[in-house]
């Protein structure tokens, strides 16, 4: 019984010492708990607990806005309220998101994929899930603060843009950064950010953008914020002053209203783009902030695709202003007479085939009369003489064939025809007959509006090309020369003058006490042969072009205008370059009144074709950007500038506009060439 005894009381004390060894074990671990959670990780829980009380809310930078070559504001911004979320709390938002959807009315599957696409990012930076609240938003946000404390307001800056698409296919639009431009951009991008995606809002895009602020908040328990500490002030992106001129732009945007066509005014004597016009055009403030899916459908499958800007992607048959540049070919390399003369019947036979002339009979015609009534007849036999490559060669040095580099993303560079080309792209040879057809502008020759107005301007200038440019700057763009003789230049402008002043084919055009020189171009899209064989939907009617410039010599400004099935360049293009050309000059006089953009909506008379306006003149400040892009926005940016040069003229002022920007870029437009006319049927011109 005692040694039963003995061994029951021993048991206890077995059972104590491992309790014991426990309770010690135990405080050792909370011993070391307590050592990380206060010597460890103690900074790390600081700051947790300080993202409890303290929160950092970005301030948006405002971009820069764009002012006219006189300084009046073409767009600018207003200010609105995005949406964030604050990420802190993965499982808390997770848990959140359906009511969020619901309340905001988004999708929940897009937010789950903006959460997903963000996972990458610290958790601390928050995610702009609705760029643009409404009121409705607001008021969901403020009466939730209790159980929804992840949704926060943030004030930004929206791009307003001028209505009705004016202007759109220069200024482009601006949307939220791709993952893969977040991706290239060496940490400058960051998931939410507005960037340019087309036009000058591209090309631009690091000088309009400004440089983000922040400032910390002290919240409540609910996420209500209670107090302020420091603030980082944003850093307004710099305006930028462009070489349009918004009076020449209305004009052209007026008289392109209801046509397929683009129009391009420029002064050859510096290369600044005066004016640049394509319809129909897209307005960049429908893409407010974003686009639904559907809309973007639409946009991209619309037939007359407002989409692509036609000044400088159309790749289209220039039709007779070809034969400008076969006229420079044949006085340049001498090798056919100057006094050369040929009878047109109204047709003539090549190879076996007949080709027609527009005219019936244009009896007997020099080099001078052919370019003032445009003689088809007359060039066939030319191009016969001179050969593709010859064509060719004088063409792409003339600046056809390639790129102007004019400012802007996304421009065509055309194509002159040669042998070269053809085996080299088809693996056939080239034949003669083919090269009857390139001398009229037919044929696979296609150009652009752009490269029409510089290259015809830089042969009036005796073969200075001076690079066109959407930047203001104080010297003129990069200059190209090709020498032409003074005798060649004399006797195409003289001839270009005839055309518009001495019954020639823009003799309606004509306009007195000016200077004005043209040439017209009627081309074709399908050849007379397969206007039968078209469906009804195919479009067969003839692209009018007509280019314009004045004065005579040493022009100050050249008009390229394109409209697209207009029929004859006489008829729907050459009143369109009158019109700008007229408005050049009425505000050099001082006759000029004075346009806004907003002043000009669809259907608005144009007043260049009203009853003579009363004279009017106006002396205004320089237009100053918007409130909302800061002091620092006052900076214009403009190319390096040499001295010797005069500023631009007294600037005036203009209201704003409404609306706002858009979030996806356009892929890249198809080229828009013609059908190749048959070598039979390749009429064109008047």
């Amino acid at each position: 019984m005692s040694s039963s005894f003995q061994r029951e009381s021993r048991l206890p004390q077995t059972r104590l010492a491992v309790i014991s060894y426990v309770i010690v074990g135990l405080i050792g671990l909370l011993l070391f708990g307590f050592w990380r959670l206060q010597i460890v990780d103690s900074d790390r829980y600081a700051q947790l607990a300080e993202r409890n009380r303290i929160r950092t809310i970005p301030v948006i930078a405002p971009r820069g806005s764009m002012l006219d070559r006189t300084g009046r504001v073409l767009v600018d911004n207003y200010p609105s309220f995005g949406v964030l979320l604050l990420r802190d709390d993965v499982d808390e938002v997770q848990r959140l998101l359906p009511q969020i959807a619901d309340g905001l009315g988004l999708s929940l599957d897009d937010l789950q994929q903006q959460m997903e696409a963000a996972k990458s990012l610290p958790r601390f930076q928050p995610l702009v899930i609705k760029p643009e609240a409404s009121p409705a938003d607001i008021a969901f946000i403020e009466s939730h603060r209790s159980d929804i404390p992840v949704l926060e307001m943030l004030m930004v800056h929206r791009r307003r843009y001028p209505p009705d698409g004016f202007l759109a296919h220069v200024s482009g639009y601006v949307g939220e950064v791709s993952p893969d431009e977040v991706g290239v951009s060496g940490g400058r991008y960051k998931p939410g950010d507005i960037v340019g995606k087309t036009g000058l809002e591209k090309q631009y895009n690091e000088t309009l953008m400004g440089v983000d602020g922040q400032r910390r908040v002290i919240v409540n328990s609910v996420g209500r914020e209670v107090g302020r500490l420091e603030q980082t002030d944003p850093v307004p992106g710099k305006p930028v002053r462009l070489t349009i001129d918004e009076d020449l732009q209305a004009v052209a945007e007026q008289d392109l209203q209801g046509k397929r066509g683009a129009v391009v005014a420029l002064d050859p004597r510096t290369g600044d783009v005066l004016a640049m016009a394509s319809h129909p055009a897209y307005d960049p403030n429908d893409f407010a902030v974003s686009v639904s899916k559907q809309e973007w459908q639409q946009l991209n499958e619309d037939p007359d695709r407002p989409l692509l800007n036609r000044a400088i992607q159309a790749q289209l048959a220039p039709g007779s202003m070809f034969k400008i540049f076969m006229t420079a070919a044949m006085l340049e390399s001498k090798a056919i007479p100057a006094d050369y003369q040929v009878f047109c019947p109204g047709w003539a036979e090549f190879y076996g085939r007949i080709f027609h002339d527009a005219e019936k009979d244009h009896g007997e015609v020099d080099l001078h009369k052919a370019i003032v009534k445009s003689c088809d007849v007359y060039f066939y036999n030319v191009g016969q003489r001179l050969g593709i490559d010859r064509i060719s060669y004088y063409a792409t040095k003339l600046g056809l064939g390639r790129k102007t580099n004019v400012d802007l993303p996304g421009e065509d560079s055309g194509l002159v025809p040669s042998q070269e080309w053809k085996e080299r792209v088809f693996h056939q040879k080239w034949y003669p007959g083919e090269t009857i057809s390139v001398s009229i502008g037919q044929g696979a020759t296609v150009v652009t509006p752009m490269q029409i107005a510089y290259t015809i301007g830089g042969i009036a200038m005796g073969g200075v090309f001076h690079q066109p440019h959407l930047l203001m700057s104080d010297q003129p763009g990069p200059e190209i020369d090709f020498p032409i003789s003074e005798s060649t230049t004399d006797f195409i402008t003289q001839a270009m003058w005839g055309v518009v002043n001495e019954d020639g084919t823009a003799a309606a055009s004509r306009l007195p006490g000016i200077e004005f020189c043209g040439k017209t171009g009627t081309a074709q899209v399908i050849g007379a042969e397969h206007k039968g064989e078209a469906g009804k939907q195919t479009q067969t009617k003839n692209n009018a072009w007509f280019e314009g410039f004045a004065p005579r010599r040493n022009p100050e400004i050249v008009v390229a205008v394109l409209v697209q099935a207009g029929g004859f360049g006489a008829v729907s293009a050459a009143p369109i370059a009158k019109d700008i050309v007229k408005a050049y000059y009425d505000k050099k006089q001082g006759k000029f009144q004075l346009l806004t953009t907003q002043l000009l909506p669809n259907g608005a008379p144009n007043p260049m074709r009203a009853a003579t306006p009363a004279p009017t003149t106006v002396a205004m400040p320089i237009a100053t950007p918007n409130a909302a892009a800061g002091a620092a926005s006052q900076n214009v940016v403009r190319a390096p500038q040499p001295a010797g040069k005069s500023p631009a003229p007294q600037p005036a002022s203009k209201p704003a506009a409404p609306a706002d920007p858009a979030q996806l870029a356009p892929p890249k437009p198809a080229q828009e060439a013609p059908a190749e006319a048959a070598p039979g049927q390749t009429r064109e011109e008047q």
